[in-house]
C-alpha cells in the first residue's frame, strides 16, 4: 500500500519537531540535526521537516511506494500525464537510499515518487544544486525543472 508523502521546509528545526510532534501525538521516526520525519499510519504519511531549502513551506509532495512494482506503476501512470518524467535510480536523499521519479505538476509543485532501499548516514549526495530562484524540491537532481 503506497504512503503519500509530504516534506515542508522550515527555519527552526527544534521548534517545528515539536509542533508536528504533538500534532501528530508521535516522536520523529528519523531525527537527525537537520532533517526529522515521521512515518504514521493514521494519517498513512510519510512527513518530513528539514532545513535544507533556500524557501520555507511546502518542498514538495510525492507517493512512497512498498516495492519496486508499486513504484514502476506510478511511474507508468505519469508517463501517461503528459508532463515531464525524470528517473533517479539510487539516489541518496534525506538520510535514505531510493529509486525515483520526479515531476512537476501544472501548479509548478515538484512530486517525488520513490522506493526506499535503504537508509544512508548523510542527507545525501544527490540534492538540489540549482540557484534558490528556481524552483525544485530539496531532492530533485540539479537537471529537473
Amino acid at each position: 500500500m503506497k504512503r503519500l508523502h509530504v516534506h515542508v521546509a522550515v527555519h527552526d528545526l527544534a521548534q517545528s519537531v515539536r509542533f508536528y510532534s504533538a500534532m501528530f501525538g508521535a516522536q520523529p521516526t528519523v531525527e537527525k540535526e537537520d532533517y526529522a520525519k515521521w512515518m504514521l499510519d493514521d494519517p498513512r504519511v510519510n512527513f518530513a521537516i528539514s532545513r535544507r531549502s533556500a524557501k520555507t513551506g511546502l518542498d514538495h509532495l510525492g507517493i512512497q511506494a512498498e516495492n519496486e512494482a508499486e513504484l514502476e506503476q506510478i511511474g507508468s501512470q505519469l508517463a501517461q500525464a503528459d508532463v515531464s518524467l525524470l528517473a533517479q535510480k539510487g539516489a541518496s536523499c534525506c538520510y535514505a537510499k531510493s529509486d525515483k521519479y520526479w515531476t512537476i505538476d501544472p501548479q509548478g509543485v515538484a512530486w517525488e515518487s520513490f522506493h526506499t532501499l535503504d537508509s544512508v548516514p548523510t542527507y545525501g549526495d544527490d540534492t538540489r544544486v540549482k540557484p534558490a530562484a528556481q524552483k525544485a524540491a530539496c531532492c530533485a537532481p540539479s537537471q529537473h525543472t
